[in-house]
């Protein structure tokens, strides 16, 4: 999910990782802000240049993520993590680097605070998602979906699972049984690359994830599987039932549910 952070009265982009919960931040914005060039694109150029030069992989290993542009559209930039970020403004001469390090600090601090408080925590993602521009109709499907997500996640802890790759391919397990596609097929069709898939749904396709987890935990939490084979089985079996209403839907209205539309599609057709 995009946000824009301030610093010192000025912006810059940022995104964050559910998935691995990490945040990102645009490279050029941040060295805005240190070296207040008016060329920080040229700057961060001749920046990674210098630091191939000596042998540093900083460069070679920030990520890329489509963000809004000054003109409003979606570009992809440079984005760097918080660690990454701390060491790219070592190289960089400028009297703001510790403060920069302070709110660098504070994000993270804010983030667990609200990860600590539901309710703020809420709160805060219905104000961002209305400043992407979503409609609040969806924004309600967005809330209710990371709601349903977490109470899956929780039972796949008790019955023993890891975080990290079980949790993922179970994900896939579900998401191929009811849509069709595994993750990243999804991710594909929608032409996403770091993008969050589920904030790139329709509300139906959120309504029918949400199907799919919420019937999968408690089919769960009825057959108390054991272990990770016993729990491919539930999540499959959760997935069919979604996936068999969706097939439902497309008898009826003669139309698709997963569609390649995606976010920026989305927001055009509002």
């Amino acid at each position: 999910m995009e946000k824009i952070q301030l610093f010192e009265s000025k912006k810059i982009r940022s995104h964050w990782d559910e998935e691995n919960e990490l945040w990102y931040f645009s490279v050029i914005d941040a060295i805005e802000v240190f070296t207040q060039s008016s060329n920080p694109r040229k700057y961060w150029s001749v920046l990674k240049i210098r630091l191939k030069n000596e042998g540093s992989q900083l460069a070679t290993n920030c990520s890329q993520l489509k963000m809004q542009a000054s003109d409003g559209k979606m570009r992809a930039t440079d984005v760097a993590t918080t660690e990454q970020l701390l060491r790219l403004i070592q190289s960089i001469p400028s009297p703001q680097v510790e403060p920069f390090k302070q709110w660098l600090a504070k994000i993270g601090y804010e983030r667990i605070e609200s990860m600590q408080d539901p309710e703020k925590s809420i709160d805060q993602a219905m104000q961002d998602y209305l400043k992407l521009g979503y409609t609040e109709k969806w924004i309600n499907q967005r809330l209710k979906s990371i709601e349903v997500r977490k109470e899956l996640t929780d039972e796949w802890k008790k019955r023993g699972l890891e975080e990290g790759k079980e949790f993922a391919f179970l994900t896939d397990i579900i998401s191929q049984a009811w849509s069709g596609h595994t993750t990243q097929a999804y991710k594909k069709l929608k032409n996403l690359k770091k993008e969050n898939l589920r904030d790139n749904m329709t509300n139906l396709e959120l309504v029918l994830t949400m199907l799919a987890e919420a019937t999968t935990a408690e089919i769960s939490k009825e057959k108390k599987p054991k272990g990770f084979d016993e729990s491919k089985k539930v999540a499959k079996q959760g997935g069919i039932i979604a996936g068999d209403t969706r097939k439902a839907i497309e008898k009826k209205t003669g139309k698709k549910v997963v569609t390649k539309q995606n976010a920026r599609g989305l927001l055009e057709d509002k």
